[in-house]
């Protein structure tokens, strides 16, 4: 395939609804077979299950009687989808995939207004087909939902440089609006991904004598955010036992230390995020090289020509990932929301043709050729990324991931056909306490207690529990219903004891 011929490629409508309905299928089947059984997500799938269910909408507990340490506005989310789907396994899934529908939609337009359809696409593809997005999209996590409002910000921060607008009182309302929901989702972590980069914006616009180009819409959408998070902070201080020392403490300070949290190095995100954004993170290194030796100035010159609303993608881009470097405390899926900024300057990057990145005329041969770039990029990282996605679907679903979802299941078809009167002993798997849709494990005490007294009709067990209980039991015998044998598993088995 020639440059020309790739180029047309990358505008081509058709293209772009391919990959949109390529990157959708990835998005909904990276995950197959649905389980809560690691990355935390039995923690924040139990919030939404509490809500419903205790009407504790504010400060929710984790299956294992811990405080809760996220805010709720993630699990009112799925609460509202159980409410209108019935199902909590689409309810836990659904915020995640929505976020991430619409990132998708955002950044193609958003890249498509500024630098036209090829723009769009790589801005789309990018997003779509690394390490991150796919997994990320049905993950019964906050990092989707945050992701998607952390974009919005610096999207709404985008629109008024490129138009240089002032902030009137209706912005500053809608940024204080998406700011409480960024506080809602996961606390003031936005802070670290965006006030590094208005802040390097601020400077070099002043440098500039750029004055009409400003990112920064004023104190008050950032105070106000900030103040309707502390009184949920302070709400929970004062009525919930155990509050300040689980989530203030130990979720939030001791992040900033090395005594609690594993601290990771200073380059710990650099070198996942050129991994999992590949082959993306390759292509933006190559292009930057190849563009700088085509120039005529120095690389001093670049950022001063960069049009303003390039250089706050930079600025958004690495302020975030320098600040979140700098906590001790590190995790490779905290650093996702910078991927979005980094799509939309890659596709800058490549099809900007205004002072974003000048080029000589002897650059417009190598301005093509990145567009055959682009479409190798794009074709390998759609193989590497299906490939990837079948043969983990495949063994997920030979290797019985999903044994306890399977298990919890048919435990409850049972319970509703015998009118059971059923609970469940606490074992490694925080998991099975929502795959019975139950709000608290049952001690071993109180439920042999409960049994003999006739309160309870089946009891599901840590297998290695069973010989003792069924000595202490009255009545009691082992079911034959019991969960498919994990391969690999890092939980237990279980049996279901019934009379």
């Amino acid at each position: 395939m020639g440059a020309v011929r790739a180029e047309h490629f990358l505008q081509n409508k058709h293209t772009a609804w391919i990959v949109a309905v390529l990157a959708i299928i990835l998005f909904l089947t990276a995950n197959l077979p649905w389980q809560l059984d690691d990355y935390d997500q039995a923690k924040q799938a139990f919030t939404s299950l509490e809500m419903v269910k205790e009407g504790h909408w504010f400060y929710q507990r984790t299956p294992y009687e811990r405080v809760a340490t996220k805010p709720p506005l993630v699990g009112w989310t799925s609460a509202v989808f159980f409410g209108l789907t019935r199902s909590w396994d689409i309810a836990w899934r659904l915020p995640s995939f929505l976020a991430a529908i619409a990132i998708s939609i955002l950044l193609f337009r958003v890249a498509m207004t500024a630098h036209g359809g090829g723009a769009g696409l790589i801005a789309l593809s990018a997003f779509g087909f690394n390490l991150l997005s796919p997994r990320l999209a049905t993950l019964a996590r906050t990092d989707m939902p945050l992701a998607l409002v952390i974009f919005l910000l610096g999207f709404f921060i985008w629109k008024k440089i490129r138009n240089r607008a002032p902030w009137k009182l209706p912005d500053q309302i809608s940024i204080f609006a998406v700011l409480t929901a960024a506080m809602l989702t996961k606390g003031p972590i936005v802070y670290a991904f965006l006030l590094p980069g208005i802040l390097a914006f601020q400077l070099w616009g002043r440098s500039r004598h750029a004055r009409d180009h400003s990112a920064w819409c004023g104190w008050w959408p950032w105070c106000a955010s900030l103040g309707i998070f502390l009184l949920w902070v302070m709400g929970g201080i004062v009525f919930v036992p155990g509050f300040f020392e689980q989530v203030v403490v130990r979720e939030f300070i001791a992040r900033f230390g090395e005594v609690v949290h594993r601290p990771q190095p200073l380059y710990f995100y650099l070198p996942h995020l050129l991994h999992k954004f590949a082959p993306w993170s390759v292509l933006m290194i190559v292009t930057a090289i190849v563009d700088l030796r085509s120039r005529e100035s120095k690389l001093r010159s670049l950022f001063r020509e960069m049009s303003p609303e390039t250089f706050w993608l930079v600025c958004w881009t690495f302020g975030g990932l320098i600040a979140m470097s700098l906590i001790p405390s590190k995790r490779v899926d905290r650093i996702f929301p910078v991927v979005p900024p980094l799509c939309l300057l890659l596709a800058a990057q490549i099809c900007g043709r205004d002072a974003a990145l000048p080029r000589n005329l002897s650059g417009v041969g190598a301005a093509r050729r990145e567009y055959l770039w682009v479409v190798i990029a794009l074709l390998s990282s759609i193989l590497f990324m299906s490939g990837y996605t079948v043969a983990k679907v495949v063994s997920g679903y030979r290797d019985h991931r999903d044994a306890l979802v399977v298990f919890g299941r048919e435990v409850r078809h049972e319970a509703g056909l015998r009118h059971w009167r059923y609970d469940a002993i606490p074992g490694l798997d925080e998991g099975m306490l929502l795959y019975l849709q139950k709000t608290h494990f049952i001690q071993p005490a109180e439920a042999i207690s409960e049994w003999n007294r006739g309160a309870l009709d089946a009891l599901v067990a840590p297998a290695n529990e069973g010989p003792r209980l069924m000595g202490e039991l009255q009545n009691a015998s082992v079911s034959p219903l019991r969960p498919v044998e994990r391969k690999d598993q890092r939980g237990q088995s279980y049996v279901l004891l019934t009379r």
